[in-house]
């Protein structure tokens, strides 16, 4: 589990580096970011994992979000991984943008070619976050998720999937009902197999009809103007009325205006940092 620094960029006091490590999950070398916040120069601090969408890398959400200024306030550290295995020289994983790389969508593959090394469940949930508690400054027992897009359908699963092993969880356009739109039948036929019963173990709306209740505040923010929720690839109505019905408590906040990139991200992550800031620092 050796890391390799590949680089080291001090920002608001604090350090965002980013390091390549062999993945035993997926079976190749993987880069992942990490922000250090200075309060992580004197002891362990809060761990905040972040999940990209589609076509993004570890360096997407570091570069563009503007995360930096927040988390240093609230001394969080902040994990960014990639979204897919890379290099695994599996045929087809390159002829298109919504499936193989950049798009691993958070799911443990059961088909051939993608079983051996399309594991990013397994992942994001176990081996990164025990490579973060051994190498880094963090409370393992204090650890939240949150994602765009593709990342936040995998951060709504892996709360959901995990009742208590994360204290809170946010989305932004979050793919909230996969089995139901282009994106997700696409991904899950191929990683997961022709039979859609087999799919709802990874989708945000059927997870929360059998979530057993373990306290979770979950915030999405959702622009209004944005592409792909008219389209049919988002359909947060689907997981507010499965939330409404479980009396599970969700903030849905659609944002006149915004779209569905990285500007839009910018102009409410810091209400995202502060959400996960209350649990993770009570």
């Amino acid at each position: 589990m050796a890391l390799k620094q590949i680089s080291s960029n001090k920002c608001f006091g604090g350090l965002q580096k980013v390091f390549e490590h062999h993945s035993v999950e997926l079976n190749c070398k993987m880069k992942f970011a990490v922000y250090l916040p200075p309060k992580a120069e004197t002891g362990k601090c809060p761990a905040l994992y972040w999940l990209s969408g589609l076509t993004c890398t570890e360096q997407t959400f570091i570069t563009k979000s503007g995360y930096h200024q927040a988390a240093s306030e609230h001394g969080l550290v902040v994990i960014a991984p990639d979204t897919s295995p890379r290099g695994c020289n599996i045929k087809g994983e390159d002829e298109s943008w919504d499936f193989g790389t950049g798009a691993g969508f958070y799911v443990d593959a059961t088909e051939d070619p993608w079983k051996t090394n399309y594991r990013m469940y397994s992942y994001v949930t176990e081996e990164l976050p025990q490579l973060i508690n051994v190498n880094f400054p963090v409370d393992p027992q204090r650890m939240s998720i949150f994602g765009h897009s593709m990342g936040g359908h995998g951060a709504l699963i892996c709360a959901l999937k995990n009742p208590g092993k994360y204290k809170s969880v946010s989305a932004f356009a979050p793919i909230c009902n996969p089995v139901l739109c282009p994106w997700g039948k696409k991904a899950f036929g191929g990683y997961l197999g022709t039979d859609p019963n087999k799919w709802k173990a990874y989708d945000a709306t059927h997870l929360v009809k059998s979530y057993p209740g373990s306290q979770l505040d979950i915030l999405i923010d959702q622009g209004k103007d944005d592409q792909f929720l008219s389209d049919g690839q988002l359909l947060p109505d689907n997981f507010i009325a499965a939330c409404t019905e479980k009396k599970i408590p969700v903030v849905f906040r659609l944002q006149e205006g915004y779209d569905h990139s990285y500007y839009f991200i910018a102009s409410f992550i810091t209400d995202h940092i502060r959400h996960h800031a209350k649990y993770l620092n009570a």
